[in-house]
């Protein structure tokens, strides 16, 4: 029995050993953003074409930014997307995706968030598979990048920094309103107003819940978009569809992702040392957003 077992063992070791290393990396390892092309052009000439793909790929626009010179981000939905995000009770952080070009001295880059990826991050059903193959139809696909190693999927799932940090469910609560209609009421009219320099993206609902989701534009203190990618986003290839931040509504509550683990799960090889540099982002997101959530 026992030679019998080792003959099996050295055959599945061998099984294994000639699988390819980047199939098993594939499977079990998740990065945050996907290449999907890098070359020539400018966001001008090149976002048209982009937008067209997607449309035609069964995505909606939901909205589109342009945070800074050289860059501009198009948030995305599908009916996938949004009913997928509907089944989990804080699944609407994972009913858009976002789409960035960004010019460099190397050439354009197009990239978007991983599906997969975020899947795991916001704790959703299934791993949206249907959502990347409709995304690397409609834009490309080269590679996965956002770290070095990628995190496996469990560990993506119940993701923290390091000790003493938020996990997915810590939610910041920002508002607690009568009800889900107040609750929109009031981001709405404050982000037309513009309170704090927030600016309205976009807005997602979701089917069958009163639950939705805002992408908001920060552009003042310690939290502004520009402050936190002047300082986190440094590699040769860009995280521009970090942005813009979102908040969500359930019911009456209105709720963020605290900062240290909405930039830490966006950007994972930051380092102690960068991390201290924004030390004042996710306090500074926080208060902005609850300015436009109409915290009493």
């Amino acid at each position: 029995m026992l030679s019998r077992f080792l003959a099996v063992a050295a055959i599945l070791a061998v099984v294994f050993i000639a699988l390819p290393a980047e199939v098993r990396a594939e499977d079990t390892m998740l990065k945050p953003y996907v290449l999907a092309s890098s070359g020539a052009g400018t966001i001008a000439a090149k976002l048209p074409e982009v937008k067209t793909a997607l449309t035609q790929n069964g995505f909606t626009i939901a909205g589109e930014y342009s945070p800074y010179k050289g860059a501009h981000v198009v948030i995305v939905t599908n009916d996938l997307l949004k009913e997928n995000a509907a089944k989990t009770e804080l699944g609407a952080y994972g009913a858009i995706e976002r789409v960035s070009l960004t010019e460099t001295p190397a050439g354009l880059q197009i990239a978007y968030t991983n599906p997969a990826y975020f899947s795991q991050a916001y704790q959703l059903k299934g791993n949206l598979a249907e959502v990347s193959a409709s995304l690397e139809k409609a834009v490309g696909k080269k590679a996965d990048f956002g770290s070095k190693n990628g995190l496996k999927p469990d560990k993506l799932r119940n993701y923290h920094y390091m000790i003493m940090m938020p996990y997915f469910k810590d939610q910041v609560r920002l508002a607690t309103h009568p009800s889900y209609d107040e609750a929109v009421k009031t981001i709405e009219a404050n982000l037309a107003a513009r309170k704090g320099g927030c600016a309205k993206i976009y807005r997602v609902d979701l089917p069958g819940r009163k639950a939705s989701i805002f992408g908001v534009a920060v552009t003042e203190g310690d939290g502004a978009d520009t402050t936190v990618m002047k300082v986190t986003d440094l590699g040769e290839l860009k995280h521009t569809a970090h942005l813009p931040y979102e908040m969500i509504v359930t019911d009456g509550e209105v709720m963020m992702l605290h900062g240290k683990f909405r930039i830490a799960v966006d950007f994972p090889d930051l380092t102690m040392g960068t991390f201290m540099k924004i030390s004042g982002a996710p306090a500074g997101i926080e208060e902005k957003l609850k300015l436009i959530a109409g915290e009493k």
